[in-house]
């Protein structure tokens, strides 16, 4: 097949596109600015377009299917185009909903935990020889390709996230996949540029929740999803909560069974993978076996450098119940070393000034917290401008570091004495491309 992928720089999208040519369709694609490490990605798959750009002149009559990113805009000259010629337009989850039309599909949803949920289950699966097709969000160890698709594996893993499917497709993406087994890891308002009030936001969940056809696996801990889970629900409920642990010189261990990972979020992951498993047909004692070896999802308390006195993290956090629950994880974690935590308001909700006040005590936990933005950014996604004085008042609390520039947040960074004492920076950006490494000057 000829298939042409309209913003193939994309996170998923251009694993998608990988994924597809080594289905031996003819893929091609454009963007108008793609970013590593899509671009390099790209490029060894001979993927990469030739100029960057929107060329409406690569639509033509015979390209079977044109996949369409979120990236793109309802005005797209190449989506324009396509819609011209009638031809066969789909979004990325309605494409892998094609694909797995007569798979059993497994979908991760939930404001936080999903990627780290998909990527413990696809860890063990993978060890146990389970053959499955999977999407996930990041980047994870043993797998070159974060898509796969093919025609016999009987288990689709989707991660499944509820921000919209494309620029002409306003569905929530998982509304799209009709699961046969779903988590939902946790409710935390998100994405207040499409989901305006809370209730709002709650609904999509709610939807999604009824398209369950047999097993909903949900976190108990969770009030707000505790609460819509106790409505009428057609299918089988199961609750999982924090799984029990015991820390020993800073390594967490279940079952006696010695962990890679840590902190509470993760371990309420952890149960939510295993009820997966388990409904799959993964005996405990297996499923503790392989997940020893899980070292975590890229950007998911990820460890960037660490010697005997110190250690630096990098994180996806980006919303206030991930950055609480993050910064929380490293203080239990490291009871002996003081934390200095960074977070940077990156994301549109993040950046709204009426959206700020969810922020509220989410970074009392760390020793010294710190709050990065980009100006930049804000005009960039035509917000208004927000202040220093507008994130402190927001987060509520008095000590607070707030940064508008990275130059001056590294250069404060590299003042700091790291003796005994951890970094954590969270963001789903790039803090204007600082490089982490540099940060701790030893």
């Amino acid at each position: 097949m000829k298939i042409h992928l309209i913003a193939i720089g994309g996170s998923a999208m251009h694993n998608l596109a990988i994924a597809l040519k080594q289905k031996r369709n003819k893929v091609t694609g454009s963007d108008d600015k793609i970013f590593s490490p899509s671009k390099e990605r790209l490029e060894k798959q001979n993927l990469l377009p030739e100029k960057i750009g929107w060329n409406p002149s690569k639509i033509t009559k015979d390209i079977d299917i044109v996949i369409v990113g979120m990236h793109a805009k309802e005005d797209n000259p190449e989506l324009l185009k396509a819609i011209e010629l009638k031809l066969k337009i789909f979004s990325y989850p309605e494409y892998i909903y094609e694909h797995s039309k007569d798979k059993k599909r497994i979908v991760i949803g939930g404001s936080h935990g999903k990627t780290s949920i998909t990527a413990m289950i696809l860890h063990v699966l993978k060890r146990q020889d389970i053959d499955c097709d999977f999407m996930v969000g990041a980047q994870l160890d043993g797998f070159e390709n974060m898509v796969r698709l093919t025609k016999n594996a009987p288990y689709m893993i989707i991660e499944g996230d509820e921000y919209l499917s494309s620029p002409i497709d306003r569905r929530p993406k998982f509304h799209l996949y009709h699961p046969h087994i779903a988590v939902l890891s946790g409710i935390a308002w998100d994405h207040i540029n499409v989901f305006p009030t809370f209730e709002i936001y709650i609904e999509q969940f709610r939807l999604f929740k009824n398209m369950v056809r047999d097993t909903l696996i949900y976190c108990q801990e969770d009030n707000t999803l505790k609460k819509l889970v106790s409505e009428d629900t057609n299918c089988k409920v199961l609750g999982y909560t924090t799984h029990e642990n015991k820390v020993i010189d800073g390594i967490t261990y279940v079952e006696n069974t010695k962990l890679q990972i840590f902190g509470n979020h993760n371990l309420q992951n952890l149960n939510a993978a295993k009820l997966v498993c388990k409904e799959i047909g993964i005996k405990s004692k297996d499923f503790y076996a392989e997940i020893a070896s899980f070292k975590g999802a890229s950007n998911r308390l990820e460890l960037v450098y660490c010697n005997k006195n110190t250690a630096l993290y990098k994180d996806f956090a980006h919303s206030p119940s991930k950055l609480k629950a993050t910064s929380k994880a490293m203080k239990e974690q490291f009871k002996n070393r003081k934390l200095v935590a960074c977070m940077e308001l990156h994301t549109f909700s993040s950046l709204d000034k009426e959206f700020l006040t969810q922020y509220k005590g989410c970074m009392n936990d760390p020793d010294i917290s710190i709050v990065y933005f980009n100006p930049e950014a804000i005009a960039h996604k035509g917000l208004n401008l927000i202040t220093k004085e507008n994130i402190k008042k927001a987060f509520e609390k008095e000590d607070l570091k707030v940064f508008n520039s990275s130059c001056d947040l590294k250069k404060f960074l590299n003042t700091m004495d790291w003796e005994n004492q951890n970094l954590l920076m969270m963001s789903s950006g790039n803090f204007n491309n600082i490089n982490l490494k540099e940060l701790i000057l030893l």
